[in-house]
């Protein structure tokens, strides 16, 4: 039998610091392997990246564009900057976005205190929004005996509907049109509480990064999410 051939290692530099990579590491994670912090709401580890947040963007020099972190390989003799005025700016107009794009008011939300977006704002110092509200009219969904969705939350970061095909494997969940229109959907776009995929797991519940998917029965300010597992669940799965 034919060995398979190891990835070739590369040295890189982020932020200064010397780098070391096999070529199927992606920057976000050797930024994380060398405690470089990279802002980021729709990557978790345990699930695949989709590059969707777009707030893990970096700077490559010999390149006027950005890069996305979570799908941007390693390759040998690149110098990548994490922070630098440019970025700033850039993740400040998305977290404006998602703010402005739903009805997210975090005094009342059941995850004010325990939110990836309203933590994100805080880190980049945002104190107000600088782009119009849209104020949409969203619904909110109890139909689930365990659980709520309420789309005024929601950043469509996609964690729920990759933790529930590629960990649970019940692929309940999906997205809905386009835009700022999109919308995650259960089956066929059917109440939560009528899908006969659900399994009632609850690892969408903690894989969301806001209050948009929570326990029923929560207050403002209660609702902890538990991610611990989801590695862990990754390697039993590998392991199959």
């Amino acid at each position: 039998m034919r060995r398979r051939a190891r990835p070739s290692i590369k040295t890189l530099k982020i932020d200064g610091v010397d780098v070391g990579a096999r070529e199927d590491e992606t920057l976000l994670e050797l930024a994380e392997e060398n405690n470089i912090y990279i802002p980021t709401l729709c990557h978790m580890e345990g699930l695949t990246n989709v590059g969707g947040c777009r707030l893990c963007m970096v700077e490559i020099e010999g390149s006027n564009r950005l890069w996305p972190a979570c799908m941007t390989y390693a390759r040998e003799g690149m110098v990548v900057h994490t922070t630098s005025e440019r970025l700033e700016r850039y993740r400040r107009m998305i977290i404006d976005m998602l703010f402005s794009e739903r009805n997210h008011v975090c005094s009342v939300c059941v995850s004010n205190g325990h939110c990836d977006l309203q933590d994100l704002a805080v880190d980049l110092g945002i104190t107000h929004i600088r782009v119009p509200y849209l104020y949409p009219r969203m619904d909110i969904d109890v139909s689930h005996p365990y659980f709520m969705l309420d789309h005024d939350r929601c950043v469509l970061c996609t964690r729920c509907v990759r933790v529930c095909g590629e960990i649970e494997g019940a692929f309940t969940w999906d997205v809905m049109g386009r835009g700022v229109n999109s919308r995650i959907i259960a089956d066929l776009n059917q109440p939560w509480g009528e899908s006969e995929s659900c399994t009632s797991c609850g690892k969408c519940v903690q894989v969301c990064p806001t209050g948009a998917l929570t326990q029923k029965g929560r207050a403002a300010g209660e609702q902890r999410k538990r991610r611990e597992f989801l590695p862990y669940l990754q390697i039993m799965r590998e392991g199959e």
